[in-house]
């Protein structure tokens, strides 16, 4: 059983990684800005290439890695990844007069960010099943919810340090957070006991998973046309101020956030399997009022953008706990390899919109696009659920974690 303690420090470390991960999407318009990095949009995209890989790199291996190292150590290293890359964001800004450091300070930045981010959330999220074995949806939805409240802070952030002219505020709030976890965590057991990765290692993921991975790599691509392009959208098409432009990223994540804690509630009435099944439809209806929002109309863009983040919602933690429940002898994988199919699609529309733009292309069309990738998505959900069903109607208790996942492998997870 999970002490007290070892549950706040993991909720507390949604938190923070919500907040780390959306820094730099947050500084989106500081970034862009001809008076501070003055980067391009093909420059601004391509900053998440590194991001994107390490994150799917350190997903795929951190699942291994946690059987011989033990959890509790690639959550830390995650949370030290982290620091380093705040750390190195804050001292880009003594250079942005010199582009050239500057930008590959960021493009170093946002490597140690994926890494830290593909490390640390799959560890955070067994931590959540493990501690919480009879409430795997609920937990994991709570979990998420909190990493979608530090992705709402990071923008607030951002807008109250830019009015007081500081935006490196962002980054140093970051690394005191990291900084307090990483103490904390320290002295926490954080066990998480024996569970199954032994089928993957020898034989690879089962054909079901690939199932999984799809539907992260559409939610990845949906997500991030909203978390990294809704402020230069609201910026360039519908002509709001900056501050208006945070607005917009705050009520998207902000909704995202709501939308996880609505459905952990209500699972009980209203089962996850169907609101796995609505989401992507109610997506796909936002980015189309996201791509018809008419110029100057900033309350209209907020609504648009509020009612994306409530389409994303749940969609990416049911995914993982549909997955562990249903593939129980490699649970203990599913989540970084759904994460690191989810980060394939956000590098997709993260460095791959900006070239798009910069040549021609405005970013309504690209959401007219995501619109018909949401409807995909949905079409797709009923094939991920159709699945999870069928696993749960064969196993006794559900397929929770307690029962089936926690699969001996014969060895003990080495703890630190």
């Amino acid at each position: 059983m999970a002490t007290k303690a070892e549950t706040r420090v993991v909720y507390a470390a949604g938190v923070a990684q919500g907040i780390a991960l959306v820094t730099f999407p947050s500084v989106s318009t500081v970034l862009t800005d001809p008076a501070e990095y003055d980067l391009s949009n093909t420059q601004y995209g391509t900053l998440f290439l590194p991001q994107v890989v390490t994150a799917i790199i350190a997903s795929l291996v951190g699942a291994s890695l946690g059987t011989r190292l033990g959890t509790k150590r690639i959550y830390l290293a995650g949370l030290v990844l982290g620091l380093v890359s705040m750390a190195l964001l804050l001292i880009s800004a003594h250079f942005v007069h010199d582009q050239e450091v500057a930008y590959g300070l960021l493009l170093v930045a946002t490597g140690f960010l994926g890494a830290g981010f593909g490390l640390c959330v799959p560890a955070l999220n067994t931590f959540a099943a493990t501690f919480n074995p009879q409430g795997v949806d609920r937990a994991i939805l709570a979990l998420n919810a909190l990493l979608g409240l530090g992705t709402v802070l990071a923008p607030v952030f951002v807008a109250i340090f830019l009015g007081l002219g500081a935006w490196w505020g962002l980054p140093i709030t970051s690394i005191v957070l990291l900084a307090a976890l990483l103490l904390v965590s320290l002295r926490l057991p954080l066990r998480t006991g024996a569970r199954a990765t032994a089928t993957r290692e020898r034989h690879g993921f089962p054909a079901r998973f690939w199932v999984y991975a799809a539907f992260g790599v559409l939610y990845g691509i949906c997500e991030t046309v909203n978390g990294n392009w809704s402020q230069l959208d609201m910026t360039s098409e519908v002509r709001a101020s900056a501050t208006a432009a945070t607005l917009a990223l705050t009520a998207f994540w902000g909704m995202v956030t709501l939308g996880r804690v609505f459905f952990a509630a209500v699972e009980r009435w209203f089962p996850a399997r169907a609101t796995y099944r609505l989401l992507p439809f109610v997506l796909a209806a936002a980015f189309v009022l996201v791509s018809v929002v008419p110029t100057g109309d900033v309350a209209f863009g907020v609504i648009a953008f509020g009612l994306a983040g409530l389409g994303c919602s749940a969609l990416l933690p049911l995914t993982i706990s549909l997955g562990q429940k249903e593939l129980t002898a490699v649970s203990a994988a599913v989540a970084g390899g759904v994460i690191a199919f989810y980060q394939f699609g956000y590098g997709v529309a993260a460095f791959g919109i900006g070239p798009l733009v910069d040549h021609g292309v405005s970013l309504t069309t690209v959401y007219k696009v995501a619109a018909l990738i949401a409807v995909v998505m949905g079409l797709w959900s009923f094939v991920v659920a159709r699945g999870s069903t069928s696993s749960e109607l064969h196993s006794p208790k559900g397929g929770d974690v307690a029962g089936d996942t926690q699969v001996s492998t014969g060895t003990s997870e080495v703890r630190p």
